[in-house]
C-alpha cells in the first residue's frame, strides 16, 4: 500500500508519506522534482494499547451484518474513530471467557434435572430422581451420573485395578474394567476422591456423593473449556472475535457436561497453541497427553506430517511426534504394566462395539433393515468387517488430505487440514457419540469463520440431542421412532460435508479465506507461517504443488461473515 501511494503521489505532484517500523513517516520525492527527505515526524498514540493485535484487528460489527445486529444490543457497532486496543480489563480475551462462563452456566442448567433428590430409597432414603425417564423427557443425560456406579467409583476403587463381572443374555459371565483411556480415568478417580471427601466434611452443603461427584467433574470440565476457548483465542491472531463461537456455541449448552470431552479439547487446542508459538516439543507433549484422555488429539499430527514435508520442515514434526509418544508412554506405560487388563479394556470394548446409533453405518441399517456388515453378532464379538471398512474409508480420506495439502497451489493452514480429518473421521468412523461433535467446534471456527454458516451448522448439531433423547425413551412410553432420530443425523452430516466442502474451496481460492486476508499466512502455522514451499527431492511431480495465479494472492476476502 505505501507503494501505491508514492505512485499516486509521482501522478498528481505530491508527496506521499512512508511509515517505518517505529512510527516514523518520511516524505518522498515526487515526479522530476528531487528533495531531501525531512526529518522523521514520530506518530505518538495518545494512550498505550492494551493489545498490540488491535493494530489490523478484525471488527466484526462492522463488516459481519449478524454481529452487527446483536452489537445493537450494546449500543451499536464501534465508531470508525474508536480507539481500538486502549481498555485494559476488558479485553476481547476477558470478554469472551466471561460469555464461556455464562453459556457453561447454561450448559450446567441442562444437566442440572439428572442431579435432583428424592426420598425413593429404601425407608425413604435420598436417591436420584429419575422417575418416569427424567433422563431423557428433560434432556438432562449425562454420562458422567450412570457411570459413578457402573465403573464402581462409588466403592471408592482404583480405576483399571478394580474388576467386576457383568452377566450377559446367553448366560455367560464377561469381566470388565475402567472402560476410558489412562488420564480420563484418573480424572474420574481424582474426582470420586475429592466428592468423597467433600461429602465426608459435615461443615460442607451435603447432597448425595454422585451429586457432588456431578460437581466435581463438572467444575473440572468447565476450566478445560474455558482452557479451549483460552486457546482459540490465541490461535485466532488478528480475528480474535471468531473465538467467541467457541464460547456461545449450543453445543456447548447441551454437551459440555455430557462426558469428558473437553478435557481432550483443552489438550488438543493448548498443543496447538504450542506449535503456534514455534515449541514442537511442547506442542507434542500436550497432544500425547491429550491422546490418553481421547485418541483424537494424537490425530493432529497428521495434518502436521504433510504440512511440514511440503515446506520442509519434517525435524519439527519429528520432534512433535517424539514428544508426543513419550509423553503418551509416561502416561501409560505405568498402568500397563500394573493393571494390563484394565489398561487394555478400552481398546478391547472398542475393537467390539458395534455401529454407534450416530453413525452413517446405523443410519442405513435404520432406514433400510440392513443387518450390518458383520450381521447380528453374539456378546464380545467383534465386527471385523466393520471395523475393517471404517478403517479403510479412513485412510482413504487421509490420504484424500495428504493429496490436498500437497499438491494445492497454496500451502493450506493448519486449522484446514485438521477440521477436515477430523470431521472424515467422525464420518467414517463406526462411532460418533453426540459429544464428539466438541471436537469439530474449535477447529471449524479456526478454518472456516463464517459465523452464520458455523452456527446454523452448531445448532442443528446440538438439535440432534432432542430425537436421540425421545428415541431413547421408547415408543412405548411416547417416544420417537428411530428414523427420526437417524433423519436428524443425515442433516448434521449433510452439515458437516458442506463444511468440508467449503473449507477445500478455500484452500484452493486462497483470496475467499477470510483468515488470509491483509496478507496473513497461517497463524496456526508456528515454523510453517510464511515458509516458502521445499518438497524434498524424492517426492514424485504429480504429489508437488500445482502453479495457479490465485497461490500467492494476498487480495482481500469477498465475503465476510
Amino acid at each position: 500500500m505505501a507503494d501505491d501511494s508514492a505512485d499516486n503521489a509521482a501522478e498528481t505532484g505530491q508527496d506521499a508519506i512512508h511509515a517505518d517500523s517505529a512510527g516514523s513517516v518520511t516524505p518522498v520525492s515526487s515526479g522530476s522534482v528531487t528533495r531531501e527527505a525531512a526529518a522523521p515526524v514520530t506518530l505518538v498514540s495518545p494512550g498505550p494499547l492494551a493489545d498490540v493485535r488491535s493494530v489490523d484487528r478484525d471488527l466484526p460489527s462492522r463488516n459481519d451484518s449478524l454481529t452487527a445486529q446483536v452489537a445493537t444490543v450494546l449500543g451499536g457497532p464501534v465508531g470508525r474513530r474508536a480507539a481500538i486496543g486502549r481498555q485494559k480489563f476488558w479485553t476481547p480475551l476477558r470478554v469472551i471467557l466471561l460469555l464461556a462462563v455464562i453459556f457453561l452456566a447454561l450448559g450446567w442448567s441442562t444437566k442440572a434435572a439428572c442431579i435432583q433428590q428424592a426420598p425413593n430409597g429404601p425407608n425413604g432414603a435420598l436417591g436420584l430422581d429419575w422417575s418416569g425417564s427424567r433422563q431423557y423427557t428433560a434432556l438432562c443425560y449425562s454420562d458422567t451420573v450412570p457411570l459413578y456406579g457402573a465403573e464402581r467409583l462409588d466403592q471408592g476403587a482404583f480405576p483399571y485395578k478394580k474388576s467386576w463381572e457383568e452377566p450377559a443374555a446367553d448366560g455367560s459371565v464377561q469381566t470388565r474394567y475402567m472402560e476410558y483411556p489412562v488420564v480420563a480415568g484418573l480424572y474420574q478417580y481424582a474426582s470420586m476422591t475429592v466428592a468423597k471427601a467433600w461429602h465426608a466434611a459435615p461443615w460442607l452443603p451435603g447432597a448425595l456423593e454422585v451429586v457432588l461427584y456431578f460437581t466435581v467433574v463438572a467444575f473440572g470440565l468447565a476450566i478445560a473449556w474455558l482452557v479451549t476457548v483460552w486457546s482459540t483465542v490465541l490461535l485466532a491472531g488478528r480475528r480474535v472475535w471468531d473465538a467467541t463461537l467457541v464460547a456461545v456455541s449450543p453445543l456447548v449448552v447441551v454437551h459440555a457436561f455430557t462426558n469428558f470431552d473437553p478435557l481432550a479439547t483443552a489438550f488438543a487446542g493448548t498443543g496447538l497453541l504450542a506449535w503456534a508459538r514455534r515449541r514442537p516439543v511442547l506442542a507434542g507433549v500436550l497432544l500425547g497427553i491429550g491422546g490418553a484422555v481421547k485418541l483424537y488429539p494424537l490425530m493432529l499430527l497428521g495434518p502436521l506430517l504433510v504440512l511440514c514435508l511440503r515446506a520442509n520442515r519434517i525435524r519439527d514434526w519429528w520432534r512433535a511426534t517424539v514428544a508426543a509418544g513419550a509423553a503418551w508412554l509416561v502416561v501409560n506405560l505405568p498402568i500397563a504394566l500394573l493393571f494390563p487388563s484394565g489398561w487394555w479394556e478400552f481398546f478391547r470394548l472398542n475393537s467390539e462395539r458395534g455401529a454407534d446409533p450416530d453413525s452413517l453405518y446405523n443410519v442405513v441399517s435404520s432406514f433400510t433393515g440392513w443387518a450390518g456388515f458383520d450381521g447380528p453378532l453374539a456378546r464380545g464379538e467383534s465386527p471385523t468387517i466393520l471395523n475393517a471398512v471404517s478403517l479403510v474409508l479412513f485412510v482413504a480420506v487421509c490420504v484424500g488430505i495428504a493429496w490436498i495439502a500437497l499438491t494445492a497451489p497454496r500451502r493450506p493452514r493448519v486449522a484446514q487440514l485438521c477440521f477436515l480429518l477430523i470431521a472424515g473421521f467422525l464420518l467414517t468412523n463406526k462411532v460418533w457419540s453426540p459429544q464428539y461433535s466438541l471436537w469439530l467446534v474449535p477447529l471449524a471456527v479456526l478454518a472456516l469463520p463464517h459465523r452464520r454458516i458455523l452456527l446454523a451448522w452448531m445448532t442443528i448439531d446440538a438439535l440432534v440431542w432432542v430425537p436421540r433423547m425421545f428415541y431413547y425413551l421408547g415408543v412405548s412410553n411416547r417416544g420417537l421412532p428411530e428414523q427420526w432420530f437417524t433423519a436428524t443425523v443425515v442433516v448434521r452430516d449433510l452439515a458437516v460435508i458442506a463444511l468440508c466442502v467449503m473449507v477445500i474451496r478455500q484452500i484452493y481460492r486462497p483470496s475467499e479465506d477470510l483468515v488470509r486476508g491483509a496478507g496473513v499466512d497461517d497463524p496456526v502455522g508456528g515454523v510453517l507461517d510464511g515458509a516458502p514451499d521445499a518438497p524434498p527431492s524424492w517426492l514424485p511431480r504429480w504429489l508437488r504443488p500445482v502453479p495457479s495465479s490465485q497461490a500467492w494472492s494476498t487480495a482481500g476476502p469477498v465475503r465476510t461473515g
